[in-house]
């Protein structure tokens, strides 16, 4: 946060914090209070019955415990349901993303 994508924080953006408890879930905590701080709107994602989190966060997106190493499988599946309903929301074409290029030629 401290190199660059701070500067991005403003009301209109909301920031997609990842903050499953893990080595770095106090370091997360942190960046929250900075983006807070400057008034960005947050969303976490936490494992479910996480305390802190919707004291920090303006909203949670809840996902079951698991292990450290199987988080990215968990919190995967609903990042990808925000993303498909804002770029529905916006009325974007979700099949065909622009500036996609193929990288698979088709016979």
């Amino acid at each position: 946060m401290k190199h660059g994508p701070i500067a991005l924080v403003e009301p209109a953006l909301f920031t997609v914090a990842i903050v499953v408890k893990g080595d770095v879930y106090d370091k997360m905590i942190g960046n929250i209070q900075e983006i807070k701080a400057r008034s960005g709107p947050v969303i976490g994602v936490a494992f479910d019955g996480d305390a802190e989190i919707p004291r920090q966060a303006d909203d949670v997106l809840w996902v079951p415990e698991c292990p450290e190493l199987l988080t990215p499988i968990t919190v995967a599946i609903p990042l990808q349901l925000l993303a498909y309903h804002i770029a529905d929301m916006l009325d974007r074409e979700i099949d065909q993303p622009r500036n996609l290029a193929k990288t698979v030629t088709v016979e």
